[in-house]
């Protein structure tokens, strides 16, 4: 599995025909507010009988763990029908529940997909429409749904995402941004946007912030050309989100640059929506991963591929977002931080991330769960 993703079609550039959105967005000045992960696979680890210790080495659920290192949010991906076993809504709720055991807020990360939607891929469900005018009702429908029942069961959500790093569009080709004829499709984008954001306001219970996830964390000239656009559609949003890989995004001086400049051009708070870093260049399944070399790290002379390296990181990315203007740096959320060898991508595959976790491949804490503690 790749979750890498280009750009299409917009080469980069801001469009400076368009005012965007300044200052006059209030911001809530909650300064890593935010501090969690997404545990998405953690039942299908669990059932592969993968269990989790704690810095000081005892067993201990993976919520309760983050919980106990001062996180306030778990992630939790939705799928609409994926393979049997992988996240639908019934696991979801599973670890809604659990999460509210341990005290922790809930970001809902629905793909509008039976399986993985990213920058490469935006798949309609299968049971969907197909046409535009049927997708706005069933995204707005299905939105509506879930906030439902996630509040009913005494777990409202606290941030929905509409979609997942949604750079080129979602619900394709309906709603793909950029066609391989290279026509730009930003009105029917914007207007499943719209459609969901309609459904969340409408769902019982207290309403979610609002978060659009790209995956541009240290590309300025993407992020800009991407929101640029959204506030020339009007679409309503409460945070900006982000997705910050080095391997794949930049250096953090990179990240710092865009985080600022976002901050102060659209008046938003700022949510790194996925991170992680590699503390080893070992495989703990043997059978491939994402980050082999440090050649593919942008700082790794500063960050090595060590578990200190790991944890020096993230303590960068923390005083990244506590200096950003206006208190704007929501916070981050991990991404997959327990997702050690056990389970795979899916049925059948590897776990292509497993020395990009917080825990080693035994299930212990590494150092740099301390990222996880109150500013």
């Amino acid at each position: 599995m790749t979750r890498r993703g280009l750009l299409a079609g917009a080469g980069g550039v801001a469009l400076a025909a368009l005012t965007p959105a300044t200052a006059a967005f209030a911001s809530p000045g909650a300064a890593l507010s935010v501090r969690g992960a997404d545990v998405s696979f953690l039942p299908q680890l669990e059932e592969a009988g993968v269990r989790y210790r704690d810095r000081l080495g005892r067993v201990r659920p993976v919520e309760q763990i983050l919980a106990r290192a001062g996180a306030t949010h778990l992630r939790l991906r939705v799928w609409v029908d994926p393979p049997a076993g992988y996240s639908d809504k019934a696991r979801a709720l599973y670890l809604a529940r659990r999460a509210r055991m341990a005290g922790l807020k809930i970001v809902l990360d629905p793909h509008y997909s039976d399986f993985w939607a990213d920058p490469g891929k935006q798949p309609i469900p299968a049971s969907w429409p197909t046409d535009l005018p049927g997708l706005r009702r069933k995204i707005r429908s299905y939105t509506r749904g879930l906030l439902r029942d996630f509040a009913r069961q005494g777990t409202p959500v606290d941030i929905l995402q509409v979609g997942n790093e949604i750079t080129n569009g979602i619900l394709w080709p309906v709603g793909q941004l950029y066609l391989p004829d290279g026509t730009q499709q930003w009105p029917a984008f914007t207007d499943l946007l719209k459609a969901a954001i309609t459904g969340a306001r409408e769902a019982t219970g207290p309403r979610p912030r609002i978060m659009l996830h790209i995956d541009r964390g240290g590309r300025l000239a993407d992020t800009r050309w991407f929101f640029d656009n959204i506030a020339a559609h009007d679409v309503p949003y409460d945070i900006l989100g982000q997705s910050y890989y080095p391997m794949w995004h930049g250096s953090v001086a990179e990240l710092e640059a865009n985080l600022t400049d976002s901050a102060t051009r659209y008046g938003k708070p700022i949510l790194l929506a996925e991170i992680s870093y590699p503390w080893t260049l070992a495989d703990g399944d043997g059978r491939g991963n994402i980050v082999t070399e440090a050649t593919l790290l942008p700082d790794a002379d500063q960050f090595p591929p060590t578990p200190a390296g790991q944890a020096a990181l993230y303590e960068r990315v923390r005083q990244i977002l506590l200096a950003v203007p206006h208190g704007r740096g929501l916070g981050f959320l991990a991404w997959e931080p327990e997702w050690i060898p056990g389970v795979g991508w899916e049925p059948g595959a590897e776990a292509p991330n497993d020395n990009l976790t917080q825990f080693d491949f035994t299930g212990r804490a590494l150092p740099s769960i301390r990222a996880y503690r109150r500013p």
